[in-house]
């Protein structure tokens, strides 16, 4: 008998087609907490918790948990022959990744539904997103305040998430853009300091964690384009009170795409945009997997000179790839990295996390995964895996 996910994924691509989803326009008028939860005109969403954690001996950890939504259009056909309960016309998937920084571990598994009875969605009447027992609970819509849960045979995590400052928009007028197209745009905002307070159970053990916690929310209508590579995307948060997020779109010709760009927060949480030519990414160490046998640069110099800024960034957990043995699906890095630097002369250090896709290869092709196009994520099925350092 055939998998719910293989049964979910068969029905992705037949029943996926020509809809005309609503886009991601300039201007666009931002209304919290209604934008905290989904926008079923858009075809494509995701809910991004990303942290770095520490137990009170030191002892660090790094997290991510994102929810997907995506929107399939099914022919009228298609429409009445489903039972409504169980129609693909919304999917549902979800990536759970755990990185033991000191212990040198690194686990990540992911799980995709319908939305059938309630096995997944998001809702503001609920205040909550969920796949399956992971879920986030909105228990305070004027602060922002959450409560994040996901266990698996591995750990269980629960955490209070409490914003230290309000959501900010990234990109201008309202849209984050990707290319030159119209619809090459989305919608995407971000919680860029939170205070997170929670548990940790693994193994037999119990761990009290503290740390901060990112929070992305984006959702957009855009093709996938074609003349991309792959992206790095950047959360950085610095001991000054101060955020930035960076993302560089990688071209097949070898250049880099003039759409990439970012955002700084600063202490006030006042959002100020950057773009491609306001800041430097420059490779250091590459870290070769031998699993998928890509290699990734794990080491970056940032450099901002309008804020006379200056980071390196480093991972003291290298594997923190997400590669699938079925082939499957596409894969990429993804993991906690930390930064030290100066900023006008006064030194600083960071953490946050980084991003990198298309490096590897798909099997037996030789070419780059596919890239959906967004702030530098994409909608696609994980495999759990558990990973030591190498």
């Amino acid at each position: 008998m055939r998998s719910r996910t293989t049964v979910l994924l068969l029905a992705l691509a037949l029943f996926a087609s020509g809809q005309t989803w609503q886009i991601a326009l300039p201007g666009y008028r931002y209304e919290f907490p209604r934008d905290y939860f989904n926008h079923p005109n858009y075809q494509t969403e995701w809910w991004y918790y990303t942290g770095n954690l520490k137990t009170a001996e030191g002892h660090r950890y790094g997290f991510e948990l994102t929810f997907f939504r995506e929107g399939i259009h099914l022919t009228p056909q298609a429409a009445q022959s489903e039972d409504p309960t169980w129609r693909p016309d919304q999917i549902y998937l979800a990536h759970l990744a755990l990185s033991d920084i000191d212990g040198g571990h690194f686990f990540h598994v992911a799980r995709l539904n319908r939305a059938g009875p309630g096995l997944a969605g998001v809702s503001l009447e609920q205040r909550r997103e969920w796949n399956g027992n992971w879920q986030v609970l909105w228990t305070d819509l004027s602060s922002g305040r959450q409560q994040l849960q996901a266990m698996c045979d591995q750990f269980k995590l629960t955490l209070a998430l409490t914003p230290e400052k309000p959501a900010v928009v990234n990109g201008k007028d309202g849209v984050s853009r990707k290319g030159p197209e119209p619809a090459e745009t989305s919608q995407y905002f971000s919680f860029t300091r939170i205070e997170a307070r929670g548990d940790l159970y693994k193994g037999g053990t119990h761990a009290a964690l503290s740390g901060l916690a990112w929070m992305d929310h984006e959702f957009f209508s855009g093709p996938a384009r074609t003349d991309l590579a792959g992206w790095d995307w950047f959360a950085i948060q610095l001991e000054n009170g101060e955020e930035l997020m960076l993302y560089r779109l990688r071209l097949k010709s070898g250049g880099i795409s003039p759409y990439s760009s970012g955002t700084f927060v600063d202490s006030s949480g006042a959002a100020h945009f950057l773009d491609a030519s306001e800041f430097t990414l420059s490779t250091g160490e590459q870290w070769h997997s031998s699993a998928s046998r890509a290699s990734y640069p794990v080491a970056w110099t940032i450099s901002v000179p309008s804020l006379d800024l200056r980071l390196s960034e480093w991972t003291d957990l290298k594997n923190q790839e997400l590669f699938d043995r079925n082939r499957l699906t596409p894969t990429y890095w993804e993991g906690a990295v930390s930064y030290a630097g100066a900023i006008q002369g006064k030194p600083l250090t960071g953490v946050g996390y980084l991003e990198m896709t298309g490096y590897a290869k798909d099997f037996g092709s030789g070419e780059s995964s596919q890239v959906n196009l967004g702030s530098g994520r994409h909608f696609q099925t994980r495999s759990g895996t558990n990973r030591t350092r190498e």
